[in-house]
């Protein structure tokens, strides 16, 4: 079984997200004993995108700016070297305590000592998304997309944005466009606001053709039972995934995919990678493998990066997990928080393992 995708579409994909600015200190160094740090625009569900985008399909992203910052500029010239498009409203600043894009702070770690990352979100823009703020008729019904892909991270993070998300998955589900939903749980955008983020995550889990998520977050945003199996061993993970997801499937029947990744972590510089999925009846399976680790931070949306662009480009099922497994190999190897694959040959080289240098 392959995902049927719309045709002639303007757009293969769509994101939803707030976009922040990516603090990271030079060489490896912990935040708090440098002096040079590197900055990058960024967001979760871009990093997803931006592996579709390197590999030439056309991508959209629907976010908000903050009028006439440089740092809004800064991300927008970012996403179009990247070539993404964009479209999103001009919010004012306001006073010096209004609003702004976040911060992201982070070390990459090293070897013994593991990254540390602190999010800086105070008047984070990205709050005020609001769904009266697109013509989503114009973007679904006219212009057409073949696959929406959602977070739980903007569905949570305010109650605009959580009504944003559950909108753009109803205008997708009525003009034919597929879903993809990665749930995402936080726990602090999630304090005190359990029943209201329930409710809108299990609807937009309803018309969702992909489901993405580890078994916390299946527990924690739907309120599927966990596991019985467990423990360390990976077998033993594997299958209490899979007996959770078949839960999972009984409760949400039209979902046709359910993906996650498997990570060890040996040191900040060397992990075992794996991932599961389950399209339609059909289990596949990578188990972990040791990979080399620059910089963590993307891997996980690198893997659904490089699935939902193997499902776009019709391949099947069995590849797309494979090529996943090997866009977020690619973006741990990079200082950036997404993959950014040259060609698709570079990304099956990873993924047979094939390091050697090509002239």
């Amino acid at each position: 079984m392959t995902i049927e995708f719309k045709k002639d579409c303007k757009y293969a994909m769509i994101v939803a997200t707030s976009m922040g600015l990516r603090i990271t200190p030079q060489n490896g160094q912990p935040v708090h004993c440098s002096e040079l740090f590197s900055m990058q625009a960024t967001s979760a569900e871009t990093n997803v995108a931006n592996v579709s985008a390197s590999l030439g399909l056309p991508v959209k992203v629907l976010t908000t700016f903050v009028k006439d910052s440089p740092m809004a500029r800064f991300i927008k010239d970012s996403l179009r070297r990247r070539n993404m498009s964009y479209e999103g409203k001009e919010v004012e600043q306001g006073d010096p305590w209004g609003y702004r894009h976040q911060f992201n702070i982070a070390d990459s770690g090293y070897g013994s000592r593991g990254p540390r990352v602190q999010n800086d979100r105070a008047g984070e823009v990205g709050r005020t998304l609001n769904v009266n703020d697109f013509y989503l008729e114009r973007i679904f019904g006219k212009e057409g997309v073949q696959i929406v892909h959602l977070s739980g991270l903007i569905a949570a993070l305010s109650p605009d944005t959580g009504k944003f998300c559950l909108e753009i998955a109803k205008a997708a589900k009525k003009y034919g466009t597929k879903i993809s939903f990665d749930l995402n749980h936080r726990a602090s955008f999630w304090a005190g606001r359990e029943k209201e983020l329930s409710e809108i995550f299990s609807e937009i889990a309803g018309v969702s053709d992909i489901l993405i998520g580890n078994e916390e977050d299946f527990q924690l945003c739907l309120g599927i039972k966990g596991p019985e199996a467990g423990g360390k061993d990976i077998s033993a993970k594997i299958d209490g995934f899979k007996e959770m997801i078949n839960r999972v499937k009984e409760a949400y029947p039209s979902t046709e995919v359910f993906a996650t990744t498997l990570r060890e972590v040996e040191t900040a510089n060397l992990h075992q990678w794996g991932a599961i999925m389950r399209e339609g009846d059909s289990w596949h399976v990578i188990e972990p493998k040791p990979i080399t680790v620059l910089d963590r931070i993307g891997g996980g949306d690198g893997f659904v990066g490089g699935m939902l662009y193997a499902a776009l480009k019709g391949w099947e099922p069995e590849k797309w997990p494979q090529f996943g497994w090997a866009t977020g190999a690619l973006a741990a190897t990079m200082l950036t928080d997404y993959g950014q694959p040259a060609d698709e040959e570079q990304v099956w080289s990873i993924w047979g393992g094939n390091a050697r240098v090509k002239r």
